[in-house]
């Protein structure tokens, strides 16, 4: 059995102080290294890059502005122009609900049920 360990510790690789110096340069951030990629690309190309970040940026920002006003707008609008015309037809449905009871007390309770329609002539036999 003795001879069995031997040889399997013989098999094992040794760690060496080259590879723990290579596990500690591994501490950056990500944008360390994507700061530190920016050197091997000429000037114009990351000035170019910038300009075209920073203009996305400002043109995704200045579309989500645009686009609360107009939401602000066309719903604050929308309420002004058919808040009227809702309560208009709330107080003619109101009114007629208001009629057809003051009816139904007056005539008696079929007269609502009829809805004013007239009674059939009886049938002569």
């Amino acid at each position: 059995m003795e001879s069995l360990n031997a040889s399997s510790k013989d098999q094992t690789p040794v760690k060496s102080d080259e590879d723990d110096i290579d596990d500690e340069d591994l501490d950056e951030t990500l944008s360390e290294r994507l700061w530190g990629l920016t050197e091997m690309f000429p000037e114009g190309v990351r000035n170019a890059t910038h300009t075209a970040v920073t203009g996305t940026c400002q043109g995704i920002k200045g579309l989500y502005s645009f686009a609360r006003v107009a939401t602000w707008l066309f719903f604050s609008s929308s309420v002004l122009l058919f808040a009227p015309l809702i309560f208009e037809i709330e107080r003619a449905q109101m009114e007629d609900m208001q009629r057809s009871q003051q009816k139904q007390v007056l005539l008696g309770p079929n007269s609502a049920m009829a809805g004013g329609m007239s009674m059939p002539p009886p049938v002569q036999r």
